[in-house]
């Protein structure tokens, strides 16, 4: 009687022994990485090359607004060193200047900015393309079964940025 009930238990509870096992085996096989995107997005030479595209892209107009910013100041400290001595009409035609100046030095600055903003994020959509690829690609060679770009935290174990850095480094 002992032996039948010892027999059932273990014939009912082989299945879920079986489960726990092949569930450990599985696991073991299982490859996981993460890759910190905002990283790929300051240090890799793709990022570092559209930067400095970007700055070279925008270089005149950041010019042309510290041009403007310059005369600004520069008929400020006219004024308040002689405007108490200049004519009326005078003093008023400058005023007008240092107005229109401000208002164009305005335009031209939130123009940069969203143009800039807009050509950033050009580029950005480039670079995390070419690093989809490279993870992609890093993913299939080493067999991993799973890759995320965004976690709260990351093992250093598993971080696979710097592998997909050095990639996309080597990649012409």
């Amino acid at each position: 009687m002992k032996n039948q009930k010892l027999k059932t238990w273990l014939i009912g509870f082989m299945p879920i022994l079986l489960a726990l096992y092949f569930t450990q085996v599985a696991a073991a096989d299982f490859r996981i990485g993460v890759v910190d995107t905002e990283r790929i997005l300051r240090e890799s030479v793709l990022a570092l090359k559209a930067e400095k595209k970007i700055e070279k892209e925008f270089a005149a107009r950041d010019q042309e607004i510290k041009r403007v910013s310059q005369q600004i100041k520069d008929i400020h400290a006219f004024l308040d060193k002689e405007g108490m001595t200049l004519p009326d009409a005078e003093r008023r035609n400058k005023e007008r200047e240092l107005d229109n100046l401000n208002v164009n030095l305005q335009r031209l600055q939130r123009e940069f900015r969203e143009d800039l903003n807009l050509r950033k994020n050009e580029e950005l959509v480039v670079v995390l393309g070419q690093a989809n690829k490279a993870i992609q690609q890093i993913a299939e060679s080493e067999k991993y079964d799973l890759i995320l770009q965004e976690a709260v935290y990351r093992n250093p174990k598993i971080d696979i940025t710097e592998k997909v850095l050095k990639f996309l480094a080597n990649e012409k």
